[in-house]
């Protein structure tokens, strides 16, 4: 058997979909660290000059099957950490979400039933770590989606250059040290603003110091989580929601004062006059899975992805 590679099931709550679910935690198919080809999900975690290749598919409604390869230490290293290189994948990809209570809320308002029942088995995914939750949601502040995609991603191939793996090529998520080091001449050429770089420079390093812990910050209830972000300079309360939603799993926090937001919320729902109000409160503890209907809802109307199943 070869110990460079390794297999595993991961159960799934269905109903499941990986296509969609991996786009709403990618974005645009631009992405470089998040690849999806139709069938198979890939990322590289871990050790960045040892990287781990991660490939997921979803070969029944049930289960996930996960193969990871790379160096044989780094593997039996990774597998026997915590909950290992399953735990990992059922975390970023949502795979014990119950989304009921959402569906049940969705349901009171007829757009929005609409695309739940279209986008049915999209799961609340998260980065594997704060750090690449608290870069996503910094570059991603006040400007396109497009426009910080295409930022994000010349800053990932500036540090980490794409590793070509023959059918697909890819990048590992550059880790702090690499933006705290770097120049910010070259970060701002890179397309960033000066509070930007700023922010993440000094957010790296209170990443590498302990002071901005993910572990420690699991525990802590959702007001008190985004309170305790919103103390470090570069992040503000929309960056805060947006931090705890991608980077922790609290659905029950939605980023409002988001132009994106409100102008998917009028164009989805065909009401310029819409208020969200009432739609959150009756979402309640699951608001955050509207904002990823609403990504969802945006691609599918540009036609940027499909709703039919895979």
């Amino acid at each position: 058997m070869d110990d460079s590679v390794r297999e595993w099931r991961v159960p799934v709550r269905p109903p499941y979909r990986l296509d969609l679910t991996a786009t709403v935690l990618r974005r645009l198919s631009t992405n470089v660290v998040d690849v999806f080809d139709g069938q198979t999900y890939r990322r590289m975690v871990g050790d960045r000059l040892s990287p781990l290749l991660l490939e997921v598919r979803q070969p029944t409604q049930e289960a996930l099957v996960v193969r990871a390869s790379g160096d044989p230490s780094v593997l039996r290293a990774a597998d026997a950490s915590g909950a290992g290189i399953a735990g990992l994948v059922a975390r970023m990809l949502g795979c014990d979400a119950d989304l009921e209570p959402f569906y049940a809320g969705a349901a009171e308002f007829p757009w929005l039933h609409s695309l739940t029942a279209a986008a049915r088995g999209v799961k609340p995914p998260r980065y594997p770590t704060l750090w690449e939750a608290i870069v996503n949601a910094v570059v991603f502040q006040q400007v396109s989606i497009h426009a910080a995609a295409a930022i994000l991603r010349r800053v990932i191939e500036r540090y980490e250059p794409l590793r070509d793996l023959g059918a697909f090529a890819l990048a590992p998520f550059p880790v702090p040290q690499l933006i705290a080091d770097a120049d910010p001449l070259e970060l701002r050429a890179l397309g960033l603003s000066v509070n930007k770089v700023v922010a993440l420079r000094t957010l790296a390093r209170a990443v590498l110091s302990g002071e901005l812990d993910g572990a420690q910050l699991e525990t802590v209830v959702t007001d008190e989580l985004v309170a305790h972000l919103a103390t470090f300079k570069g992040i503000g309360p929309w960056t805060a929601a947006v931090i705890a939603l991608r980077g922790f799993g609290r659905l029950d926090i939605f980023p409002l004062n988001d132009s994106g937001v409100a102008r998917s919320l009028k164009e989805l729902s065909g009401d310029p006059a819409i208020d969200a109000s009432a739609i959150l409160a009756r979402l309640g503890a699951q608001r955050g899975m509207l904002y990823y209907h609403l990504l969802i809802g945006r691609l599918a109307a540009r036609g940027e992805i499909t709703f039919a199943a895979r």
